[in-house]
């Protein structure tokens, strides 16, 4: 279970009053429809999150404009901390719902400078359904994707 699950209102939540200006930050990036700040937590040095201004919970929840510049400001974060830190990788991490990881409930992004043995791991259990149940999960996306 994390320390801190953020499940205010619209409106009222951490990153609302952080893009409002009600609480400090160590911001680092601003446009129309992103901000990017240093995450409190830091797990390594130069880690930021990138967060849509307007708020909107998860993916689901956002619109096409505002993940392509979430993207956009991601990238130029992520070049920003090669420069600074020199990291050997760099993760992007994104978490949808508390089930997923999510902590505090605004869509934001993770940008995660990596060193060797800094402690971080990513792992699930391999599942190898097979080339027919693969197959019926591409066109069950199929169907979903088609207008």
């Amino acid at each position: 279970m994390p320390a801190f699950v953020d499940t205010s209102p619209p409106g009222e939540c951490i990153f609302c009053k952080l893009v409002q200006g009600q609480i400090p930050s160590a911001k680092i990036h601003e446009d129309e429809l992103t901000i990017a700040f240093m995450d409190i937590g830091q797990v390594n040095p130069g880690h930021v999150l990138v967060a849509t201004k307007r708020h909107a919970a998860t993916l689901f929840d956002i619109t096409p404009e505002e993940a392509s510049a979430v993207m956009q400001t991601a990238r130029r974060v992520a070049l920003a901390a090669q420069a600074a830190f020199e990291p050997e990788g760099l993760n992007l991490v994104q978490f949808n719902g508390a089930v997923a990881g999510q902590t505090v409930a605004h869509f934001h992004l993770h940008v995660l400078p990596r060193h060797a043995g800094d402690g971080v791991g990513f792992s699930w259990p391999r599942k190898e359904p097979g080339a027919a149940v693969l197959q019926d999960y591409a066109e069950r996306l199929r169907q979903a994707l088609a207008p």
